[in-house]
């Protein structure tokens, strides 16, 4: 919660700092009725300005993240004049989720990170799919206690006596925990010496009860016969499962029993067997299914981490690499040519306002970059460095997706450059051939020493990756005139992605 407050505080002042003529800023923070409300208005904000909240970046984030905790974000301008911000959240949540953090669990992070097919179905909206496991446990258990119960109606009605009757209970109330095992401890993945035991024990008493009886009863043995279906691999459990009928049918002839009970005691008893199967089964798969769910979900907010923690890597470590350099310049130009240091310092502001802009687009997972762009900014930096440039790109029309690569590629190139060499002279070309697009960036400022630094973490690496992503490739080296290269290729179609 105070996270979240907090958060709000921040990108308030922001946008006042960014956007606004403002002399005078008010925060007000208070608790009252159960609901804390933190307001942060301004006087500097033009009346025909919209309020911002519009589910993007900046407040419309904002507003996402009240809503977790089941709040609220409302902004506009008062009747003051006085453009304000207001965040209002209850001090104990409805959502148990939410109990820890915004995103306090795998699940509520991936409905946030892609589209589930079907969830409504499987769990529903908001915290009803955390007890549809329990559900399926639920079910099933008062399913196989129905049986249990039919099983101990039917020997009733062979008119057993007291002693009789409890002596059968007894066996069947047994019976019934070893089927409490088998439905939900998944007996396949037990010991071959355990799962013997645990049927031999089961089969025991779903036939000691002939001892006093004088003929089987329906559904019998329904528990053993589900349980072996349970319990045994391949095909071997069906053939036990067809020897437990014929056993049901073997007695049942022998007690002389009529044309209607010799058809139905083995019926009965496979059938249940089956319905046994099926419900336990099924149990499993919703535990499975959820669990697999929260994997999946802890998979999407992994892979989200590390793309936000690669795009910033990307998008930053040039931004701030090119105004540590011109802020470097601007420095010893201050005293010989301050008309020059000032011109510099206005390309450092451009520079720090994309870089905050380059922030923000982080969240929107994909930012369009253009090459063409990206080698003048390249040339204006390396300019500055004192470090001679040669470009020659002729890639027209070239697919978006693919551009953007290549420019990434192109500016962490750059920062390499700039970071980790002492080079006089940079080389970029790109051209286009046989539908292949290759971009190579060479420089003679590297130890010939050095390793090809691809190695799957920052910079090259995750570069590699996203060539990998658009079916291309990332070279680097040093080639045979001492000059350390990296070099990008991609085809201008791409292959496109398997169906899932």
């Amino acid at each position: 919660m105070e996270t979240v407050l907090a958060t709000v505080l921040r990108e308030a002042i922001t946008n006042v700092l960014r956007h606004s003529k403002a002399q005078n800023v008010m925060i007000r923070a208070d608790v009252a009725g159960g609901v804390v409300r933190l307001r942060v208005a301004n006087d500097g904000v033009d009346r025909d300005a919209p309020a911002p909240i519009d589910g993007g970046n900046g407040l419309g984030n904002l507003s996402t993240r009240l809503q977790a905790v089941d709040g609220r974000l409302s902004a506009g301008i008062d009747s003051d004049g006085w453009f304000h911000v207001t965040a209002e959240a209850p001090l104990t949540t409805g959502r148990p989720e939410q109990a820890g953090s915004p995103a306090a669990t795998p699940r509520s992070r991936l409905r946030r990170l892609l589209p589930l097919p079907g969830a409504d179905a499987l769990g529903g909206n908001g915290d009803s799919g955390m007890w549809r496991p329990r559900l399926a446990f639920t079910v099933t258990l008062v399913v196989l206690a129905g049986y249990a119960l039919i099983m101990y109606i039917n020997v009733l009605d062979i008119g057993p006596s007291p002693a009789q009757a409890l002596g059968v209970l007894a066996c069947l109330a047994a019976g019934f925990a070893l089927q409490i095992l088998h439905s939900f401890r998944g007996p396949r993945n037990w010991p071959g010496r355990r799962r013997l035991l645990s049927l031999a024990a089961q089969a025991l008493l779903s036939y000691l009860p002939l001892l006093w009886l004088d003929r089987p009863w329906g559904s019998m043995v329904g528990f053993l016969s589900g349980s072996v279906l349970l319990a045994v691999r391949d095909r071997v459990r069906w053939a036990l499962y067809a020897a437990i009928g014929a056993s049901v049918l073997i007695l049942s002839l022998a007690a002389g029993v009529s044309i209607r009970y010799l058809i139905y005691l083995p019926v009965s008893s496979l059938l249940t067997g089956l319905v046994v199967y099926g419900i336990s089964s099924l149990s499993t798969l919703v535990a499975e299914l959820y669990a697999a769910r929260d994997g999946l979900a802890r998979m999407a907010v992994t892979r989200e981490r590390l793309r936000v923690a690669r795009d910033l890597h990307d998008l930053l470590g040039y931004s701030l690499s090119a105004i540590t350099l011109k802020s470097e310049l601007t420095y010893r130009l201050l005293p010989a040519q301050p008309h020059r240091a000032r011109e510099e310092v206005t390309d450092i502001l451009t520079m720090a306002r994309q870089a905050l802009a380059d922030v923000r687009t982080v969240a929107d997972g994909y930012r369009a970059m253009s090459l063409g762009v990206e080698v003048q900014s390249a040339q204006s930096i390396l300019a500055a460095a004192g470090i001679e440039v040669r470009a020659e790109v002729s890639t027209p029309g070239l697919p978006a997706g693919v551009e953007t690569v290549l420019a990434t590629v192109l500016r962490e190139a750059i920062t390499n450059v700039l970071r980790h060499s002492k080079a006089q002279n940079v080389t970029i070309r790109a051209t286009v051939a046989d539908g292949v697009v290759r971009l190579r960036v060479a420089n003679d400022g590297v130890d010939r020493d050095a390793p090809a630094p691809i190695d799957g973490g920052n910079g090259l690496g995750n570069l590699s990756t996203r060539l990998q992503a658009v079916d291309g490739r990332l070279s680097a080296g040093i080639d045979r005139d001492g000059w350390f290269h990296v070099t990008a290729e991609a085809p201008l179609t791409p292959s496109p992605s398997p169906a899932p």
